[in-house]
């Protein structure tokens, strides 16, 4: 069964068709349609008939919402379909939006296309025939895997194409051409807002099977020191080599990422996990020396996340989202570390009670310790080292989960024992817990924890 938004496109093409015009498919649909890839974001793209003419026909085919004014896109209520007419644009500034932007119905197909960043999105489909129109082969480009500049003066009108330029090479393993990357090389990306920025950096953290493409793409371009400069210094950062035989601290951050993307289908927050992959090691910038010939980076996992804060601020407001990669990235290094110290209980229920969200956690403490490279011979032992230390951080997960699920003591059942709030009442359900995660039972935990008030009420009274 057809989708109803692509037969709402052909309604909208035969009415366009009937009035002398032409519709086409644009952009991204007509790229992953060709690649074999699933797009459901359907855009059209209507030439010759005018505006007015093009509103009669959506007004007769539902209701007609208008998307973009200035830039002619407009849709229909129910429906997942951007209409937009030929337009060209005028760059009057150095930021993503400053442009001056001219709806022109009758501009013609290759004028229209060649506003279009890459050739891959410029290819256009006649939405009733089915033929393509490729006035910069694009069809050869994909075939190859090859992202290119559609005009070379226009391409750098817009800063956000360096980004977009980096997403789709990690999204769909695509080189990006010599002459882009050159000119992506020289484009200031500082009047980009962090939040275009976020959504280019969402991308391909959530969308590519190896997200340190985007990087390396970026590294390539020498663009990484405005928006990501807590990530360019960690090249050439050395590391350990009994722990990182893979070098330095940027190849270690570039593996754990992709690890992680591995990860990302079972994790609870995708977006902020992949985050925190990609932060995890940014304290190592200002923690990393060398003692008596052996280097160190110690507590850079928490002396790095003011790094990390300041980072994170640049591109979101977001609370939670910070919250979460702040969180995970200071402990991550504690589930593989209390496994190899042998810790008891106690402490597994204390860090999992610690973290944000203790799942998340673990499959980060994977990403990082596969996020290397070990010689062959023994990558076998390695992993399977590996395995037996995850079934014991998943059995003490699962005892956690059990502690946390049982009745325990709240403070209304302090209210009914007798206990009025006051200074010591935070600290009575603070002790409470404890014993929760301990695993007392209720009824213990209520008793222990009166007699600890009683304790202190008699040392506060000496």
């Amino acid at each position: 069964m057809e989708d109803k938004n692509i037969s709402m496109a052909r309604t909208v093409a035969q009415a366009v068709s009937r009035k002398g015009g032409r519709t086409f498919f644009v952009g991204g649909f007509v790229r992953d349609r060709l690649l074999g890839r699933e797009n459901k974001d359907i855009d059209i793209e209507v030439h010759g008939i005018s505006a007015e003419a093009l509103e009669e026909i959506l007004d007769a085919l539902g209701e007609r919402m208008t998307i973009g004014a200035s830039f002619g896109i407009m849709g229909l209520r129910h429906y997942d379909l951007d209409i937009a007419m030929p337009r060209s644009e005028t760059a009057t500034g150095r930021g993503h939006r400053d442009f001056t932007v001219f709806v022109d119905p009758f501009l013609g197909a290759e004028k229209a296309a060649r506003r279009r960043d890459f050739t891959m999105n410029a290819l256009m489909e006649d939405v009733l025939t089915g033929e393509v129109l490729d006035f910069f082969g694009g069809v050869e480009d994909l075939r190859r895997g090859i992202l290119r500049h559609v005009d070379a003066e226009t391409f750098v009108e817009d800063p956000l194409r360096v980004l977009r330029a980096a997403q789709f090479a990690a999204r769909f393993g695509f080189a990006v051409a010599e002459e882009t990357r050159a000119l992506s090389a020289g484009m200031d990306l500082a009047a980009l807002p962090g939040e275009r920025v976020m959504g280019e950096l969402e991308k391909a953290l959530l969308k590519a099977e190896k997200p340190s493409v985007f990087f390396e793409e970026l590294r390539q371009m020498r663009q990484l020191s405005i928006w990501f400069p807590e990530l360019e210094a960690l090249i050439d950062l050395p590391q350990n080599p009994v722990y990182h035989p893979e070098g330095d601290v940027w190849i270690h951050t570039m593996q754990t990422l992709d690890e992680a993307a591995k990860l990302r289908g079972s994790v609870k927050e995708p977006l902020w996990f992949m985050l925190s992959a990609l932060c995890h090691d940014i304290g190592k910038t200002v923690t990393t020396e060398e003692i008596d010939g052996v280097l160190h980076a110690f507590e850079h996992e928490t002396k790095g996340l003011p790094l990390v804060r300041t980072f994170l601020h640049r591109m979101t407001s977001e609370a939670k989202l910070s919250q979460y990669v702040l969180n995970m990235t200071q402990m991550h290094m504690r589930p593989n570390m209390l496994t190899a110290c042998g810790a008891n209980v106690k402490s597994y229920m204390k860090m999992f009670d610690s973290s944000v969200c203790p799942e998340d956690l673990l499959a980060l403490a994977r990403a990082d310790y596969l996020g290397c490279t070990w010689p062959q011979e023994a990558r076998a032992d390695r992993l399977a080292a590996y395995e037996k230390t995850e079934d014991k951080l998943r059995a003490m997960l699962t005892l956690y989960h059990e502690r946390m699920d049982r009745p325990y003591l709240m403070g209304r059942d302090l209210i009914e024992a007798g206990l009025k709030p006051g200074p010591l009442f935070t600290e009575a359900l603070a002790y409470a817990h404890k014993l929760r995660l301990a695993g007392r039972p209720k009824e213990e935990q209520l008793t222990q924890t009166l007699g600890y008030i009683r304790s202190r009420e008699k040392k506060d009274g000496q």
